[in-house]
Formats: C-alpha cells, structure tokens, sequence
C-alpha cells in the first residue's frame, strides 16, 4: 500500500465503516515502566513515538510493532507530549515534561545500537516555562521549529536556528524571548467576562491545511483558534500583557455561561481538512465545531444570543395563535421520496414515542429519533421532522444524562421554528426550564402550553406546580434574608475554613438525581478561592524525600465578594483600579461557535491529557480514551456510538489512528501501547481485549460513565486550586519542581 493516499478511494476505504465494526486488538506493546501519556505516528506511519511517566521516550517500528529505541531523556518528571520533528528524517524528536522543560533529542546518533535503554544528551535544551509542559505542536514542512504549552498560562516558540538553550548559556538572567502567546490573564469564567485569571493551556495544535492557525485550549470552557501572521513579536514574560484577540472562540452555547472552575478543556485539535476542531472537556463531553462559519451561521452566537437559548418569548394569553404549518412532507410531491425510507422513518418515531410512553429503552428511543434526524435519506418532511423532535426532547428529559436538558432545549427551539404553535414544544421547554431550576421562564412556557391546549390537565398541573415553587423559593428566599440579617454582627469579617466548606457541602448534599436535576440553576453558588505558598529551606526542597516543604493559606469567599483578583492594563494584580473597571465595563465580547455534534459514552474527570481524535484522512469517525479502561468510536456527522473496546485497565488517554492504514494506537495508565487493527473474525459494536467480544453491556457501561460525571459536578474544590497546590509557580528559569501525578 502506498505511503501517500493518493487516490480518493484509498481515503474512503481506510476507516471504512465495515472495518471499524472488525477491530480488535492486535498487539500489546512493552517497554515502558510508567504509564504512557504520549503516543505519536511519524510522518510515514512507518515509526511511532511514546513517552512515559519513567521519562523515557520509547521508538516503535510499526511494521512489527517492535521496540527500536528506548531513551533516557533526563526529564526528572512525568513526559506528558512528544512528537517527531517534521522534514529530518525523523531523527530529530522533541519531548515535553512536568519539570516545565522542552528537549530535543537527534536520535541518528542512535544508528546501530541495540533498544536498550541508551542516556541520549538533548541537542537542545529549553527551562523557559514555569510551570509543566502539557502538549507540543510542529508544523507539517517545518523542521526548525517547535511550538509549547504550559500551565503557566504561555505558548512558547523554540527556533533550533537561534540557540540550543534556554536561558542561553552563560546569560542566566537574560529573560528569553519566545512567548508566542501570553495567557495568564487570559481566562474566562463565562462568555461575557472579561478575561482575568491565568490560563493553564493543556493542549494546542497547528492546521495541517492552514499552518497559520493555532488552536489552544485550557483551564476554562473556551477553545481559542488565532491567526499567527496577526500576533505580535515574540516577547519574554517579565510583564503580563493583555491576551492578543483571536479569531474565534469555540464552546458550545450551554457551556459558556457556566461558571464551574472545575470545566475546562483537556485537549482540542483539527480535522485532517482543517475545516473542523475537536473539543474535549474534563467532566463534560466531546464537541464538534465548525471552524469557517459565515456571518450568518446559525452555529456563531454571542453574549446577548446565550440567554435566548433558554427564553424566546412564549405564546401568551393575548397572543393569537398562528396556523400550523401544512402536514405534508414539506408540500413536495411524493415521487420526490424515497417511500420505503419515510415509511421507515415513520416505524422508527413510532418506536420511540413508544419507548417514551412506556419509560424504557430511553436510549434505544433516542437513537431511533437519530436515526431519523440525522440518517442518510431523503428529507423526511417537516411534520414528521418536527414530531421526532419533540419526542426526542421528552426522552431526553427523563434520560437525564449529563447535559440531555441542554440538547431537548436545542431540539424544542428547533420544533418551534417549525411550528411556532406547537404544544408539545412549549410543554417539553417548560419542562427542561424546570430542571434547569429556572422556574419564571419555565412558567411562561407551560402558560403558553395551557394556552395552546386549554383542555389539557398535564399543561393546567404544570402551570400550578410551577406557581407553587415560585411562591416557596420566594419565603425561603425572605426567610433566609432575616436570618441572615440576624447573624451579620456574628459573621462580619469571619473567613471560612477549608472545614466549613466540606462540612456544609455534606450536610446540604442532595441526592445525585437532583443534583443532576439542579445543573446550571440560578441559585446555584460557586466558593472562590484565594492561597497562597511559603517556601522554606533550600529553594523548598528536600532533596532525600523529593517533596516540597512548605506552607500554605487557604481563604474562601463568594464570587460577588469585592475581594476579587483583578488583572490591570499592565499585567499586575492587585486591588482593581479604576482603570481596570473602565476595562471591564467596556470590554466587548467576542464572537462565539456552538457545537454542531456531540459524542457521549465516556467518562473523562480523572486525568487531563485526555484525548479525542479523528481517525482516518477523511475524519470520518472520532474516538476518546475514557476512565473506565475503554476507548469509544462515534460516526462523526451523526454523533452515534458505533464502537466500544477494553483497551487499559483503568484509563485510556491517548488514541491516534495511522496515517493511512486501519490500525490505532491506544495507550493510558497501563505500562503499554495497545495496536488495533480489523482483524475480527466477525463484526460487532463491543469487542476488546486479549479474550476477543467483551462481555459488559454497552448500555451499562455508559450509563456508569454517566453516573461519574454529574458526580464530578458537585466537586468542592475547584481545578485551579489542586493544579497550583501540584505545582507552584517559579521565577522563569528557576523552576525545581517535585514529582506530581496526573490531575
């Protein structure tokens, strides 16, 4: 088979669906000694790269899935990014570590020796970050240059031709110049917020059609893709700057106004055509956007767009009831219409209001609503179009997964651009508004529903109940501002405890049902946190135990405490000034794009190097490692789960599909690379491992996932707090960091 995919059908052929449904495992690839947080193809596909917690970087021959080379790199801590350095014969290799450092390795000075472990000098050396180095990025053609994410809120850019180290040699104090993005006033609690805190990037990555374009994603909810012909020079960190503006920020709608510190990204990347990215989020799913959207687009929204989602003015009293729109299938002739596929269609929403009314197979219903949707066919017409969204919001409603009431709002919001009188719409809105805990909108909905259908009892109770906790959340609301009042003497000025607040979240803690039910409710309250270290001794470290002494403070407060940290114009923080209130009263939010497609099944909180990757040239398929030891496969233009296989004991991080054959690389917490490869005897949606079809039901197994991510939504200590407590931040240059685990 050729190297290049030269022919279209090569392209199409490579993933093709028949030979998804037959991947097995293959090969189980030995030679690390720590868990492999890294995988990478060379340009060829003929060599694959690793790198591991035992800070070596391992080199793999693809045809026999052997090792070649296994260096000791002399990173003291965890490798969390390598790659092959684009157009050197791939004997040059780069590698990125949690003691904040970036070194290149010439691996020809390896020609001929054996694949044991070999202490290799780097040909270059870079100490400019602060804190770990998350992911790396090379661009196809280039060979001199290299690109780095930190915590430490920069994006680095490492030019081979201008030094081999980093401060230079001899000029210790010399800051060096190769900031290529300075972030670390660059985060955003929601889409309206100017930008404040630092940005902890975790993943980048470079257009492999559009070189120029560089996606980042971190330490919040949005994804930033910018231009690198509109950035400024490069620049040392001495001072915080301004985040530059980008192109365009992704995040999907129901995201971006979710004040959660524990949401944030844990990697982005481009379709193979450059046309798309891919977002995955630590706690949420993965998303897929649009990266050209026009003006017009119905997926880029900004600030004043996010509350319409949730509240387009409902059918009233007074308002007169319009015409339905016609029955028929978009008023087009019949013979137009595949028959045999719309009475399909038709069997299939059957099914599903079918599965709604009976409150079983949720999942199969909401499936056969996909189908519908989103299958390949001729159109299916507006009546039945809008019947199958409806349904599909109400089996989402009582799903209630991770999100399901954000995507019955989509699907209402739809049905009412088809049939603005339509009951079931504003009745499923009402609903979802419910849940969400937002209880005035949803009255104006179900209002609206009763309007619609004076007859109908379910509208009429909707409508009472609604009142009813309006007029309870309003006492409570009274009762507890005289209580609050009568203790303000007593607790004026008292700072809570890192005890207060894990008392209080236990004794309040409601069920896991409603806290799900109560995601993104306006009386939700989010503590904030405010630390800071005191390092002893010898730069704080004990060298025999290789654990940071010090100390540390702890203060809590609210989020709309006036004691907030404030970025001012010049990068210091402090106090805010009036001209960092002048800043954010005029700051002007971007342009936003929303999700087009999202992927559930896996479950991703316990490590952020989680990946989500397109597989094959064409991008057809998209995969993500997970934390239950599985990795799964969606249909990229549908978003159905196609595929699910046991590829680690305990989590999968790393996928990364050939170049051009049908073979993937997996690797996690396990000491090994897993090869899978269409080898099957028979096709299925569930195989994996060394015992061929694995016995765990699909259904369940998500469903478990499910369960561990509204879990991981009531965490009490937000992200920001655990990440800086793993790894203090250091004066550039100067960083001696202690060995951390993954996050």
């Amino acid at each position: 088979m050729p190297n290049l995919c030269n022919q279209d059908v090569n392209c199409r052929l490579q993933l093709h669906s028949s030979l998804i449904q037959r991947l097995a495992l293959e090969e189980v690839m030995e030679g690390h000694q720590g868990c492999v947080n890294a995988i990478a193809w060379n340009s060829k596909g003929s060599l694959l790269i690793s790198g591991s917690d035992d800070t070596r970087i391992n080199i793999w021959s693809y045809n026999n899935q052997r090792l070649l080379h296994s260096i000791e790199t002399g990173h003291s801590t965890n490798i969390f990014c390598t790659k092959f350095v684009p157009e050197t014969s791939d004997e040059l290799v780069v590698s990125g570590a949690g003691d904040a450092e970036v070194r290149l390795f010439n691996i020809s000075r390896l020609s001929g020796k054996s694949s044991e472990e070999i202490a290799l000098e780097p040909a270059a050396l870079y100490r400019c970050h602060s804190r770990r180095v998350k992911k790396l990025a090379v661009e196809v053609g280039n060979p001199n240059v290299v690109w780095s994410a930190s915590e430490d809120g920069t994006l680095r850019q490492h030019d081979f031709r201008e030094g081999v180290s980093c401060p230079p040699a001899g000029s210790s104090n010399q800051e060096c110049r190769n900031v290529l993005l300075d972030l670390r006033c660059g985060a955003k609690k929601s889409f309206a917020d100017s930008p404040k805190q630092c940005l902890a990037l975790k993943s980048c990555d470079i257009s492999s059609t559009r070189p120029h374009q560089l996606l980042v994603g971190g330490s919040d909810a949005f994804a930033r893709l910018y231009d690198r012909r509109m950035l400024s020079p490069l620049s040392s960190c001495q001072m915080k700057t301004k985040p530059p503006p980008c192109v365009n920020y992704f995040c999907p709608m129901h995201l971006s106004e979710r004040r959660k510190s524990s949401l944030h990204l844990t990697h982005v990347t481009f379709s193979p055509n450059g046309e798309e990215v891919l977002l995955s989020y630590s706690g949420e799913h993965v998303y897929l956007m649009d990266v050209n959207c026009d003006g017009q687009g119905s997926m880029r929204y900004t600030v004043d767009d996010v509350p319409k989602q949730l509240y387009i003015a409902p059918l009233l009293k007074e308002t007169k009831v319009p015409s339905a729109p016609a029955g028929s299938s978009d008023n087009l002739p019949e013979r137009k219409y595949d028959l045999r596929r719309l009475d399909m269609c038709k069997k299939m929403v059957q099914e599903a209001a079918k599965a709604l009314e009976d409150g079983s197979n949720l999942f199969y219903g909401i499936e056969a609503c996909n189908e519908v949707l989103d299958g390949k066919g001729p159109k299916i017409g507006l009546a039945l179009g809008h019947e199958c969204l409806c349904i599909r919001a109400a089996l989402l409603l009582k799903r209630k997964w991770k999100n399901d009431v954000h995507m019955a709002i989509r699907d209402c919001n739809k049905a009412r651009f088809i049939d603005v009188s339509s009951f079931k719409a504003h009745y499923y809105m009402s609903e979802a508004l419910l849940q969400l805990g937002k209880n005035k909108e949803a009255l104006g909905y179900a209002e609206a529903a009763h309007n619609l259908a004076p007859s109908n009892s379910d509208a009429a109770q909707m409508v009472e109940q609604i009142k009813d906790c309006l007029a309870a959340a309003e006492a409570e609301k009274s009762k507890r501002d005289n209580e609050e009042t009568t203790k303000s003497e007593v607790r004026h000025g008292r700072l809570r405890s890192l005890g207060d607040v894990l008392i209080r979240s236990e004794l309040s803690s409601p069920s896991q049902e409603g806290r799900y039910d109560r995601e993104g409710s306006d009386d939700e309250e989010e503590m904030e946190l405010d630390f800071e270290t005191s390092i002893s001794g010898d730069g704080g470290r004990d060298n025999e135990s290789n654990i940071l002494r010090g100390s540390f403070n702890l203060r809590f407060h609210r989020r709309d405490d006036s004691v907030r940290e404030n970025c001012s114009t010049d990068g210091s923080y402090g106090s805010p000034s009036s001209s960092s209130q002048h800043e954010n009263s005029s700051y002007q939010a971007e342009v936003a794009i929303d999700m087009k497609q999202r992927f559930i099944g896996h479950c991703n909180v316990g490590t952020d190097i989680k990946q989500a990757s397109f597989l094959g040239q064409q991008g057809e398929f998209v995969a993500s490692g997970s934390d239950d030891g599985r990795w799964f496969i969606w249909e990229k233009r549908t978003g159905r789960l196609v595929k699910m296989l046991a590829g680690d004991e305990t989590v999968v991080n790393c996928v990364q599909c050939h170049p051009f054959d049908c073979a993937v690389a997996t690797s996690g917490i396990d000491n090994t690379i897993k090869m899978w490869t269409p080898h099957a005897e028979v096709p299925s949606m569930v195989a994996g491992g060394t015992t061929g079809a694995e016995t765990a039901d699909v259904l369940s197994a998500i469903e478990n996932n499910q369960r561990k991510l509204c879990h991981n939504h009531e965490d009490v200590l937000p992200f920001e707090f655990l990440e800086r407590f793993r790894m203090p931040e250091f004066a550039e240059g100067t960083l001696h960091p202690f060995e951390c685990a993954q996050s």
